[in-house]
């Protein structure tokens, strides 16, 4: 540098956080959420479910549960946020699943909003799933993303 010049940082691109802004994000801005004691206990049964897992770490994110591995998310819920008919868990799946799971049982699967898109599905909670179905689904969602972050490594 040259002696009496003043050192000047580039002005933020507009639209991109800085990764100081990034690592302060990670906090939910969203409003607590009152939830009904149905979806307490979902939240309880996933939260169980998620921790058998490996190296599972659990965020709140736009004001829902996720559980992460590697900090990447594989289980997303959905206590009616935006106005959803029913409290869901959103997951990964594997190429061709999402379709032939809402095929088959349309009352238990939907497409979600956002991710729908990438693959994912929903999977309905709040009218008696079978929790060994989603637990094996979880397991397969986190096996998805433990093997991109494995990749991208």
């Amino acid at each position: 540098m040259i002696e009496g010049m003043a050192r000047t940082r580039r002005a933020p691109t507009p639209g991109r956080r800085s990764k100081a802004t990034a690592k302060k994000a990670r906090v939910s801005t969203h409003p607590v959420k009152k939830r009904t004691r149905e979806a307490q206990a979902i939240i309880k049964k996933l939260d169980k479910l998620c921790a058998a897992l490996p190296d599972v770490t659990e965020v709140l994110a736009w004001g829902e549960p996720t559980w992460r591995v590697g900090g990447r998310i594989f289980a997303q819920l959905d206590d009616h946020h935006h106005g959803a008919k029913h409290v869901s868990v959103w997951l990964p799946a594997p190429e061709g699943a999402q379709e032939a799971l809402i095929d088959a049982e349309p009352d238990r699967f939907f497409r979600p909003p956002y991710v729908g898109g990438a693959g994912w599905v929903a999977v309905i909670l709040d009218t008696k799933p079978n929790w060994d179905m989603v637990a094996g689904l979880l397991a397969q969602a986190h096996g998805i993303v433990a093997a991109k972050k494995r990749k991208r490594a």
